[in-house]
């Protein structure tokens, strides 16, 4: 089979300009391509080469922040919602049931203890104590008269007048009217008490709740609501839970020095104003299995009242203090598959290492180094995201220097050329 050339019916002419073409093509492809690698590649001057820590040697480091390894005194808190429950709550009921006849609080007021609060009509209460009063009389003057008549049959048996048997009859009856006696000042003592009664008293110091009756109202032992309400709020306690975890750790607080009260703080809602400040109270003896946890109290004064039965607060506990601890700023600490590491620099070199540590106890900004790290070394706290084991970095205070030498270069690279190509002209 004959091979046909498309080209071999053409000019000479022609056939150049078309081998021309191709290769201008061919030359702007290169150049494209070339110039793509070059944006992409930056310029290594010679004798760099890459590391294994954050690419290549010479490629712009990583800006950072740095914070030393100090050592505090790191407090060990416990922190928990509570809710306020007043160390005592009364509902103040009418012993003795009447009329009420006065009503001598206000809603709202704080109270003592042993004031009065309201008045039961007393009248039938001063008869009953008046009729008790006549019985026990009218009775002690039989017994006085018995007594009087058993004297005498005495002294007439010593003269032999008179038969053993009067005089053994005569003392039975003085001993029925001793018993009688006793009987009615016992009726005449529970007369005095139900008049008393007729006086409802404050039994505890505190606030009154709203007034559940008023004037006029037959009233009665069996009365649910009772007459008021009273909470004591000053002191008054905060209950918690505390994560059964940590119990040991608490008890361990608790019995180390029963003279040491553990401080507790009460925080409002946002954690930032502090309501009141107080001392961990009592701790329950059994864990609640829905929850697992262990319910606990605090009491606080409460002088200024920012306290208030059942309200919600956030509660911080001081079980205590880990003396002279080292420490870093909570971002310094990363978390890997091997553990908790940190980026210690090298000053030297203005390098970073990698190194594992164990952490301890933790605050809001600081966390405790138990191993791994030395007093006074520097660690990334900002930029870490972007290192690796054995990358340069740059601080910021070697920022404007690292800007002002690579101006300083460029310039030189500048005046170096313009050198160059006036020597060469």
């Amino acid at each position: 089979m004959k091979t046909t050339n498309p080209h071999a019916d053409q000019p000479p002419v022609a056939r150049r300009k078309t081998h021309m073409g191709s290769l201008i093509a061919i030359a702007l492809l290169a150049g494209s391509g070339w110039l793509a690698w070059h944006l992409t590649h930056p310029d290594t001057p010679a004798g760099v080469t890459q590391n294994a820590g954050g690419g290549r040697r010479g490629a712009p480091a990583t800006t950072v922040g740095v914070a030393s390894v100090e050592r505090v005194d790191i407090p060990v808190v416990l922190d928990a919602l509570g809710t306020v429950t007043p160390a005592a709550t009364t509902t103040v009921r009418p012993q003795v049931s009447g009329v009420l006849q006065k009503v001598l609080f206000t809603e709202g007021q704080m109270v003592k203890a042993g004031q009065l609060l309201a008045i039961i009509d007393p009248r039938q209460f001063e008869m009953a104590l008046m009729q008790a009063t006549g019985q026990r009389q009218r009775d002690e003057a039989q017994l006085d008269n018995a007594n009087l008549t058993l004297q005498r049959y005495r002294t007439l048996l010593a003269q032999d007048s008179i038969a053993k048997q009067e005089v053994d009859t005569q003392a039975a009856l003085v001993k029925q009217l001793q018993g009688t006696v006793m009987t009615d000042r016992a009726a005449e003592g529970t007369a005095r008490l139900n008049l008393s009664y007729s006086k409802i008293v404050a039994p505890i110091s505190g606030r009154v709740g709203l007034r559940t009756v008023d004037v006029g109202n037959l009233v009665s032992t069996g009365d649910t609501n009772g007459i008021a309400v009273i909470t004591q709020v000053a002191p008054i306690d905060v209950e918690f839970a505390v994560p059964q975890d940590r119990v040991p750790e608490l008890r361990a607080s608790i019995s180390g020095d029963e003279k040491t009260k553990l401080v507790a703080t009460a925080l409002d809602r946002s954690r930032t104003t502090v309501l009141d400040t107080g001392t961990f109270l009592a701790l329950d003896n059994q864990v609640d299995t829905q929850t697992g946890t262990v319910r606990a109290k605090a009491r606080f004064a409460n002088a200024k009242l920012p306290l208030f039965p059942s309200q919600f607060v956030n509660l911080r506990l001081a079980m205590r203090t880990i003396k002279d601890a080292l420490v870093i700023p909570v971002s310094a600490l990363r978390h890997g598959s091997n553990g908790d590491f940190v980026y210690v620099l090298n000053r030297a070199d203005k390098t970073v290492a990698l190194r594992l540590v164990k952490r301890g106890q933790a605050t809001t900004d600081k966390v405790e180094i138990a191993s791994g790290l030395a007093l006074g070394e520097q660690v990334i706290t900002e930029g870490a995201d972007r290192l690796k084991d054995g990358a340069r970095v740059v601080l910021p205070g070697d920022k404007s220097a690292g800007a002002n030498g690579a101006s300083s270069g460029r310039r030189g690279r500048g005046a170096h050329g313009a050198a160059s190509a006036t020597t060469k002209s």
